[in-house]
């Protein structure tokens, strides 16, 4: 069956990159196929006809969301009467799940064949939303595997297509190399430290991974240490901080942004939890999580999250490969303590490295093509279980 049009909304800078790397398979696939909903200047400049600006939907926070309800509604109103009269082969949701699986329900019950591009981490918290999602999707093409087993375990048509991030970064990384790039002495040891991007996760981790860093400085004399700061608040938050820690702004590379190259030119990671984690991972290098957040979130957190961990790579091995420090645990001591057992054992950093490295290759799967194989296939009825191979 030939593919005529597609209906797809996405609702973040992410979101406008997956769609574009998909418009780009399915035009290959389907010449002549037409693209509209919302996309932002990527999808754009693949063809699509995008009814509203991608930025629409990137709401953040309950008040923000309240405040901006009414339009929302609105937005998704438009959205419905206008596929309803194009009547596209599929509706396709890019992420932004609050907003599309809502859309996609309204969609499939009136006909048409719907689907979900990343899945939301129902398999974490509020398990019981999938339900909702077998009702609103004729399919979910997922980023992880274990994401696909449990909606397997749901008996909710799904695909594993693979991670975008690992399709772009190499199987093969240079630690020397990057090194000299980041003028680092190739014999020395390097810890990347990377407390997160946002300002909240400064507040709550900054000093306690500058005082880590601090006693590791005082154990292992030929430390060194590259502080990738994610944007330019980040970097004068660090950089106050900082002052605190003598011994070791004498040894701290402070640099703008170049989260993968610090990454690289690491021997071991400390970073907070999340994207971060999987970035460490697909870079192949030993990593150490800890996170802190505010104590009634954390309180909820251990009621809500149904997961044995927090960090991707562990969920995506189902072990425990990436020591997890949450909370109470994430003190400078024992963050120290770890990642000097870490800086000391070579044999099961390269024994890492090449499980990374393994783990890396099952995500790079090529996730435009795959992701668009799976809309071809729920297009013509068929089973997506054939897209990888279950």
């Amino acid at each position: 069956m030939t593919l005529q049009r597609v209906y797809l909304v996405a609702g973040e800078l992410s979101g406008d990159i997956l769609g574009a790397g998909l418009i780009r398979e399915l035009k290959a696939r389907h010449p002549g196929v037409e693209f509209r909903g919302i996309g932002g200047p990527r999808m754009q400049a693949e063809g699509m006809t995008s009814r509203f600006p991608l930025e629409t939907l990137a709401v953040m926070g309950l008040v923000e969301v309240l405040k901006h309800l009414p339009e929302l509604i609105r937005v998704r109103r438009t959205l419905k009467a206008e596929a309803l009269v194009w009547q596209p082969d599929i509706m396709l949701g890019i992420d932004a799940p609050d907003f599309n699986l809502g859309l996609e329900r309204q969609l499939r019950e009136a006909g048409i064949t719907t689907a979900h591009y990343v899945s939301p981490s129902v398999w974490a918290w509020r398990q019981g939303r999938v339900k909702g999602i077998a009702k609103s999707v004729d399919g979910m093409l997922t980023l992880l595997p274990f994401e696909a087993v449990f909606y397997r375990e749901h008996r909710v048509p799904v695909a594993f297509v693979g991670h975008p991030l690992a399709d772009e970064m190499p199987l093969e990384n240079d630690r020397v190399a990057t090194r000299q790039a980041l003028e680092l002495a190739p014999d020395s040891q390097v810890l990347a430290l990377l407390p997160g991007s946002r300002a909240n996760e400064i507040r709550f981790l900054g000093d306690t991974f500058l005082a880590a860093a601090e006693l590791l400085c005082q154990r292992h004399p030929a430390l060194r240490v590259v502080v990738p700061a994610a944007t330019v608040d980040r970097h004068r938050e660090i950089s106050e901080l900082l002052t605190h820690y003598p011994l070791l702004a004498q040894r701290v590379t402070l640099l703008n942004g170049q989260a993968r190259e610090a990454m690289v030119a690491s021997d071991i990671v400390l970073l907070a939890s999340g994207t971060a984690a999987l970035e460490a991972m697909l870079c192949h290098r030993s990593m150490l999580v800890a996170y802190k957040m505010a104590p009634m979130t954390h309180w909820l957190a251990k009621r809500m999250v149904k997961t044995q961990w927090v960090s991707l790579p562990n969920l995506i091995a189902q072990e425990t490969l990436v020591p997890e420090l949450i909370q109470e645990a994430a003190s400078p001591d024992a963050i120290a303590d770890q990642l000097s057992a870490m800086l000391s054992d070579e044999a099961s950093r390269h024994a890492l490295e090449a499980r990374f490295a393994e783990m890396h290759a099952t995500l790079q799967r090529n996730a435009s093509r795959r992701a668009a194989e799976a809309i071809s296939q729920l297009v013509a009825g068929q089973p997506l279980e054939t897209v990888d191979g279950h």
